[in-house]
């Protein structure tokens, strides 16, 4: 069975949109722990779009499963981290522009710095993931420092155009699961997930949790966040 985080940056969106105290993220975690999910996601981005240092602190004392915080390798929101001492951490490439994050963390790149911040979260009692490519040598980098939870970049086999095309992204995906499960690592996988191509990428063997906000909150609209979530908890569980 694959486990389901459910990320709730999309709620402190709405609140900011009009710089107001609701909709309140803290709530929607307790909504969809209630749901059923196993794990908060939140992204504390270092110009705060959405959620806050507060939500952070807030959410820590609030959630009874796991709070997983995604973050950059900027010195002053691991500082922030090490503070809260979330459950997770999971490590992931930020760029002020992006809408939402683009790819995976470039480990080979940043092996140094990366490696840097991964000690301060772990000296901090913190499990540390990385969101990266499903790409080997990612993986490699990744074990290289440690790292013993990796979380694998859909958005190549979210944006697939053809069949083909999805079904070679989940190919891919299959292979690099394989390859980090045969290191002892954990694998979990988000980014474009949504409830009509969510399946193959649960189904995939060895995939721990995924992680999903956009649609989640996006059907929440329509049908409330209590239904979004048990439905998406239904077909990947």
């Amino acid at each position: 069975m694959c486990e389901l985080g459910v990320n709730i940056d999309h709620v402190a969106t709405l609140r900011q949109a009009r710089g107001v105290a609701y909709p309140d993220p803290i709530e929607a975690a307790k909504i969809c722990e209630s749901a059923g999910c196993n794990s908060i996601v939140c992204h504390l981005r270092e110009d705060r779009r959405h959620i806050i240092d507060e939500d952070v602190h807030r959410l820590k004392k609030a959630v009874s499963t796991r709070l997983n915080l995604e973050m950059s390798i900027a010195k002053e929101i691991v500082d922030i981290a090490c503070h809260v001492k979330p459950e997770q951490a999971t490590l992931v490439p930020e760029r002020r522009r992006e809408v939402t994050t683009e790819g995976g963390l470039d480990v080979v790149k940043n092996l140094i710095d990366v490696k840097k911040a991964v000690g301060m979260l772990k000296d901090a009692g913190i499990e540390v993931s990385l969101f990266i490519d499903p790409i080997v040598e990612a993986v490699e980098a990744s074990m290289s420092i440690g790292v013993k939870t990796v979380e694998f970049h859909t958005g190549e086999y979210a944006n697939a155009t053809s069949a083909d095309e999805r079904d070679r992204e989940l190919k891919i995906l299959q292979d690099c699961t394989r390859h980090a499960l045969s290191y002892g690592m954990t694998v979990n996988a988000g980014h474009g997930l949504n409830y009509d191509n969510v399946l193959p990428v649960a189904n995939v063997r060895g995939m721990h949790e995924l992680n999903i906000g956009h649609s989640i909150v996006s059907y929440a609209v329509f049908y409330g966040l209590d239904e979004a979530v048990r439905k998406m908890k239904g077909i990947i569980g």
